[in-house]
């Protein structure tokens, strides 16, 4: 089985550390990856992380992980509301699937509060920042049983 770990990144998370730092701190996304992946090697896993701006991107990478993953971590951002697209390639995926959010989306504009893709999530993490992402990766890794 496969030990590789999709995590996908949406539109403008690669402005994150200069993008209303007050909202989703001052972290950038390379420093994300950066810390997923020493985690991932911890838990013995595989990280692919990807990111764009385009949806076309997104769903492409969902269905190549589709193939190749043994699970799928996204932050679709404003996708999230806005993307049967992204939801339809999701469904399609028979692993697991965490959402993850960096800000707490129930606590901002009402049209951030419905997300397609938690209907297909196995979790959904928001709120708790940049951790998120870990919190993602370790509960994942527990999903497909490749805890240490």
């Amino acid at each position: 089985m496969s030990r590789t770990i999709y995590l996908l990144n949406g539109p403008n998370l690669n402005l994150l550390g200069a993008r209303e730092p007050h909202i989703y701190g001052s972290e950038t996304l390379a420093e994300v990856e950066a810390s997923c992946q020493s985690l991932a090697g911890t838990l013995r896993l595989q990280l692919e992380c990807r990111q764009s701006n385009a949806e076309h991107d997104l769903i492409n990478w969902i269905q190549e992980a589709r193939e190749r993953a043994a699970g799928i971590i996204i932050n679709p951002a404003a996708l999230t509301h806005t993307s049967v697209a992204i939801l339809d390639a999701l469904s399609a995926c028979e692993v697991p699937i965490i959402e993850v959010h960096i800000s707490n989306i129930h606590r901002r504009e009402a049209f951030r509060h419905h997300s397609y893709v938690s209907k297909v999530a196995s979790g959904v993490i928001a709120g708790f920042g940049t951790q998120g992402y870990l919190f993602a990766l370790q509960r994942i890794a527990q999903l497909i049983g490749e805890t240490p």
